[in-house]
């Protein structure tokens, strides 16, 4: 984590800002602040001054829950949706070479099963 936090892809993004932005990224719509808990590492308070900092750098926007009105959903903006793609596709680049060098043909193989039969394991289990 220190190597791929220390490239210089970030564009003043922090990667846990990053894993916000990719796990909203992710989802089919938008997601209370409990739900998105369960994808990042991060406690929930700290997770909701992160939230309120990109809301604030126009990343995230923040919704009224439909069925709830006291509730709050939480989407990507096009800005939140273009910083996360641009600084996806050169930090999945970077995470390819971290893998991918050390690791046989075989390995890989193995590896790619293990992360299918992982993420289908994933979907069976998300409600």
């Amino acid at each position: 984590m220190k190597r791929f936090a220390a490239n210089d892809i970030w564009d003043g993004t922090t990667m846990r800002e990053y894993d916000v932005l990719y796990a909203l990224s992710k989802c089919a719509e938008p997601l209370r602040l409990a739900e998105l808990n369960d994808y990042v590492l991060l406690s929930q308070p700290a997770l909701s001054r992160m939230v309120d900092r990109l809301v604030e750098r126009g990343l995230i926007h923040r919704d009224r829950d439909p069925h709830d009105k006291r509730g709050v959903r939480l989407a990507l903006t096009e800005d939140g949706k273009a910083t996360q793609r641009r600084i996806g596709g050169r930090h999945a680049v970077d995470v390819a070479r971290a893998i991918k060098n050390p690791l046989t043909d075989d390995e890989m193989r193995e590896l790619e099963r293990l992360c299918r039969k992982l993420a289908h394991q994933h979907q069976e289990d998300t409600p």
